[in-house]
């Protein structure tokens, strides 16, 4: 006899779907309570992590993630205001020199992996030099490369960042008690955070047709920035919705991380490891000078030269109450770089390793 509303039955991967963002759900309300900074995220991010190293099927669909990055992008372009893109104006060549400095950086690292793995330049190269795992795995692919230990060190370089410098930024700072609260407390209404949202979502819509990469996070803080620009009446999202973007974000960073990888290339994990945190410390050299340099607040130049995680770094910014438009500024004038440039970098690299015996064996650059 069949079943009663048998026909509305979830398939399985729907429910395994619905218990990992449950699980990870409650993992962010209990680093809620502990008052870890950016406590939704890091919460889902260990959790989705922990149940994939452990073998169990964890693939939330790419649609997820977008509506993460959509909803925290348009909370971070209310940053935008007048004023501050007065202030951004004086800092387009500091952000130049960063964002080139950044690859220079991504370089030494893959040097240095070359060394500690036994790896081809190319290789180390497409692992080290921060760019998204999707797109360097891409390239990857086109050089007869194995894509799964660049996507695995990508991967390592965006989680080692988010769990490493903000809370370390909030723990150095000392002042603040609840580090949730200026996201909990901000001010919004239901017509103003209905207006921003439409608009993020809108953005992300359209700058998808485009193909630029990261549409989702770049279209969305390209449209709120310039209705908060315009003084168009937005107004913050509510923090419910804050850290369902947040669950959403960490449960698909988390889920990256597949056991049969690990099982694999135990070898290859604390070398990259090391290469994030030694990128990291670069990358924070970078940062340190510039603040020296430019007057700004350490924190805050600190979080503007991370080696990616705009999203988490300008949340963070938003937690310390300083610096979020300039943090987003130099992340978006990296990506605009690195991003259409990295196929012109690793051709170059790819005959350069050629010519002197260090590339890979396979395909001519494409």
């Amino acid at each position: 006899m069949r079943p009663p509303f048998g026909a509305y039955r979830l398939p399985p991967g729907a429910w395994r779907l619905a218990l990992l963002f449950a699980g990870a759900t409650v993992a962010g309300a209990v680093a809620d309570r502990l008052n870890v900074p950016l406590p939704w995220m890091l919460g889902a991010l260990a959790f989705s992590m922990l149940v994939s190293m452990a073998g169990f099927e964890t693939s939330p669909p790419r649609a997820i993630r977008a509506s993460g990055q959509v909803i925290v992008a348009s909370s971070v372009g209310l940053a935008f205001t007048p004023a501050t893109m007065a202030v951004l104006a004086t800092l387009i060549l500091p952000m130049l020199l960063s964002a080139f400095a950044t690859i220079l950086c991504g370089f030494l690292v893959a040097a240095v992996m070359m060394r500690l793995a036994h790896m081809d330049a190319v290789s180390a190269s497409l692992a080290s030099v921060p760019v998204g795992p999707v797109e360097m795995a891409n390239l990857a692919e086109q050089y007869g490369i194995p894509p799964a230990p660049v996507v695995f060190a990508q991967t390592v370089r965006i989680v080692v960042t988010i769990m490493g410098i903000p809370p370390l930024l909030i723990w150095l700072d000392g002042s603040i008690a609840d580090p949730n609260a200026a996201l909990r407390d901000a001010v919004w209404t239901p017509g103003g955070a209905l207006l921003l949202l439409s608009l993020g979502i809108a953005g992300a819509m359209l700058v998808k047709r485009t193909g630029v990469a990261n549409p989702f996070f770049i279209g969305p803080i390209a449209f709120c920035a310039a209705a908060t620009t315009l003084s168009f009446p937005v107004t913050a999202l509510p923090y419910a919705v804050l850290a369902a973007g947040q669950v959403m974000l960490g449960t698909s960073l988390g889920a990256m991380f597949k056991q049969d990888f690990f099982l694999r290339a135990r070898r290859f994990i604390p070398v990259a490891l090391l290469s994030a945190v030694l990128l990291i410390a670069l990358t924070g050299s970078i940062g340190l000078g510039l603040s020296h340099a430019l007057g700004e607040p350490w924190p805050v130049m600190i979080l503007a030269t991370a080696p990616g995680s705009v999203t988490e770094m300008a949340l963070t910014a938003k937690i310390l109450e300083q610096g979020v438009a300039v943090v987003t500024a130099f992340h978006l004038t990296r990506i605009f770089i690195i991003l259409p440039m990295a196929p012109v970098f690793i051709r170059i690299t790819a005959r350069l390793a050629r010519k002197y015996g260090i590339g890979p064996p396979g395909k001519d650059p494409p």
